[in-house]
């Protein structure tokens, strides 16, 4: 996993709307870029939905939210609308800024060893370092935690 001080790796994914998101185009600016496996699932949706009712506080901090996930454009834009989401879901449907995020990789799941997307989050400072990284996430109180820790 990425550690604290590393240079987070630039990429570039398009969002719900098909809008390009490179991450040094947010230089200047704290961003949480949280990996998460799958639009609409309960945990998904309640990690989610803990950034949008916290978004008032990052957003009045200049803090960047980005969601990842392996979804399309479309399943994005559904999840974004059902949920009102008021920050980009980025399409990694090739898996290559989860694989180099260590996002994309073994996991348990349901007690079976299987690949796939882990519940990751980096908070990554105006520099482009990580500033924090989270492995062990608890979905509906993460966007709290990640505040409490940076603010």
């Amino acid at each position: 996993m990425l550690k604290e001080g590393d240079l987070a790796p630039d990429f570039e994914l398009p969002d719900q709307d098909g809008v390009m998101h490179k991450l040094s185009g947010y230089r200047g600016k704290k961003v949480v870029l949280y990996f998460y496996p799958k639009d609409d699932t309960p945990g998904c949706t309640k990690e989610a939905c803990s950034f949008r009712d916290s978004f008032g506080d990052f957003r009045k901090h200049g803090i960047v939210v980005l969601g990842v996930s392996k979804d399309g454009q479309k399943s994005h834009a559904k999840f974004q609308e059902k949920y009102s989401l008021p920050f980009p879901l980025l399409s990694d449907t090739e898996k290559n800024v989860s694989g180099t995020y260590e996002a994309w990789g073994p996991k348990k799941f349901m007690g079976k060893d299987m690949i796939g997307m882990n519940r990751i989050t980096y908070v990554i400072n105006e520099e482009g370092k990580i500033l924090k990284a989270y492995e062990k996430v608890k979905p509906q109180d993460h966007a709290q935690e990640i505040l409490d820790d940076i603010l």
